[in-house]
């Protein structure tokens, strides 16, 4: 994360800081974000009365914050704009679907709406098991910020790490099993490090049949239980419906790893809960291999305005079928 455009926040870890305007430099050649007054990407005020229009809650991490790409090119402002919908965008840059969860307590617990849309990238399943977030200093040192978590105990989940700690902490000096609880966004770092740096990393991953997720492998997986009780709470604590909307790594999008598993257990959350799940992955492979490619920038893995735009038409497709004939 880019620590200048966030602000400690003590319950969710850190937010945008609030009313924010600023140009982020990015390989694309720089975006502009702006926040609201409550620190969150979106161009409407969450206090703002109801109009005429339906809104749709939308929750996620940085796909669906838009790192990478201005506000108005984002998936949630494509929607809104074909749909003649009312986006209120609470999607927060490195944070986990359990933040997210806590998100929706702390910032739209009394709001009304027509629907809820939780975007859970699919990596999130760590991020929900990690406590800890890394980034790099000034100097170069590796840090780590602590980050609220969920325990399950007894069936229930029980919110620990709150307050959080403001301040960081060198991973360096991180004790044994602090270690172990800390999100460095995938497996096997250092060889990938070695593979992206020779350029041979998509080569590889289909040679070798990479699985960056095989935590989802296994129906009985901690992390998933952990994820699973958690999307099943934050639908529960929803007061309208809720679609939830696994977003798919761009391995998954150019069929270099193999999505069965976690499509598996999505369909299975589907069926235990009764909550509806929307996968857009078959949506996406309707595009060409060549245009596949370019929803995401050549380093940076963030959608596009090319992906945020194939993701705007099938999210907008499943809330659209889904208000009607409201909308």
């Amino acid at each position: 994360m880019t620590r200048r455009l966030f602000e400690y926040h003590p319950v969710i870890g850190y937010r945008f800081i609030p009313n924010l305007k600023a140009r982020v430099t990015h390989e694309a050649g720089g975006y502009l974000i702006r926040t609201n007054s409550q620190g969150f990407r979106c161009r409407h005020e969450f206090d703002q009365p109801l109009s005429d229009k339906k809104r749709v809650l939308l929750f996620g991490d940085s796909f669906t914050a838009g790192d990478g790409v201005s506000n108005p090119k984002r998936y949630g402002d494509l929607m809104e704009e074909r749909l003649n919908l009312e986006v209120f965008n609470f999607g927060m840059s490195g944070s986990g679907t359990d933040q997210q969860l806590i998100i929706s307590h702390e910032f739209a617990a009394d709001l009304d709406a027509s629907m809820t849309v939780i975007a859970v990238l699919v990596e999130n399943i760590r991020r929900c098991a990690a406590r800890f977030r890394t980034y790099h200093d000034q100097d170069g040192r590796e840090m780590c910020y602590a980050k609220p978590y969920y325990e399950i105990e007894q069936g229930e989940l029980k919110l620990r790490g709150v307050p959080v700690e403001r301040e960081p902490i060198p991973s360096k000096e991180l004790a044994g099993d602090q270690r172990q609880q800390v999100d460095r966004g995938g497996r096997f770092a250092g060889l990938r490090k070695f593979v992206n740096k020779a350029g041979l990393k998509e080569v590889v991953q289909k040679m070798t049949g990479y699985q960056p997720l095989p935590e989802y492998d296994d129906p009985e997986n901690e992390h998933w239980l952990l994820l699973k009780v958690i999307l099943k709470q934050f639908a529960a604590t929803m007061p309208q419906p809720v679609l939830v909307v696994p977003l798919p790594l761009y391995q998954y999008v150019e069929e270099t790893s193999d999505p069965t598993s976690y499509q598996a257990r999505f369909r299975e959350f589907a069926d235990e809960s009764g909550v509806e799940v929307h996968d857009p992955l078959p949506d996406l492979w309707k595009y060409s291999q060549e245009e596949r490619r370019f929803f995401r920038f050549k380093k940076d893995v963030h959608p596009t305005p090319a992906g945020h735009r194939a993701l705007s038409e099938s999210i907008g497709n499943a809330i659209q079928r889904r208000l009607q004939p409201a909308v």
